[in-house]
């Protein structure tokens, strides 16, 4: 079974190129779906005990602890180190429930791929991009988003530039979704001759 990293910086268009893999029936695994749902399980009271007042209703409230962190930055990596290995222990359980069902390839969504050395644990890397007016253009629009908050989580990230450069397949959303998707089928054509 091969396994392939989806990786983009914000506002790349990470998200709509995964559901497009989806589509064509690949099975993915997106970190950032399982730390939601973990924020409503596992996690909370781990990070309700690093960070009192987060929880509400035995949910983490993402907000608050976007406060919480924009406050004290550098308690950043504390959390990581509470979620993170939660997060590992999902995608194994994904890994293995599709490797026994014979799956040619399945797709990781990571986020912080590179930030994290999650590209030593898969096999080829996807990183989806587009030009850097579009990107800010489009997080500029997501709700509660701010130029400093922006500016927080791009300094937390691998230049785009680099990402391209360490990628095995660059997916480039500038243009219409039909563009976006007639790049995502050539790659999944290319994992299946691959995967034989």
């Amino acid at each position: 079974m091969i396994i392939v990293g989806l990786t983009g910086s914000i506002g790349m268009g990470k998200t709509t190129a995964a559901q497009m893999f989806r589509e064509l029936g690949v099975p993915v695994n997106d970190a950032d779906e399982v730390v939601h749902d973990l924020y409503r399980g596992d996690a909370v009271a781990p990070v309700e005990a690093a960070f009192p007042g987060v929880a509400k209703d035995g949910v983490i409230d993402r907000a608050e602890l976007s406060r919480q962190l924009l406050a004290q930055p550098e308690r950043l990596g504390e959390l990581e180190r509470i979620v993170h290995p939660l997060v590992r222990a999902r995608e194994k359980e994904f890994l293995a429930r599709h490797k026994a069902a014979g799956a040619p390839f399945v797709l990781l969504d990571i986020p912080l791929l590179f930030e994290t050395n999650a590209e030593k644990r898969v096999d080829r890397v996807v990183v989806v991009s587009c030009d850097p007016e579009a990107q800010r253009e489009r997080v500029m629009k997501r709700p509660g988003m701010t130029a400093e908050k922006f500016a927080m989580i791009l300094a937390r990230q691998v230049p785009d530039s680099d990402k391209r450069a360490r990628a095995d397949y660059v997916i480039d959303t500038s243009d219409s979704f039909d563009v976006t998707r007639e790049q995502v089928r050539g790659i999944v054509a290319q994992l299946r001759v691959n995967s034989h």
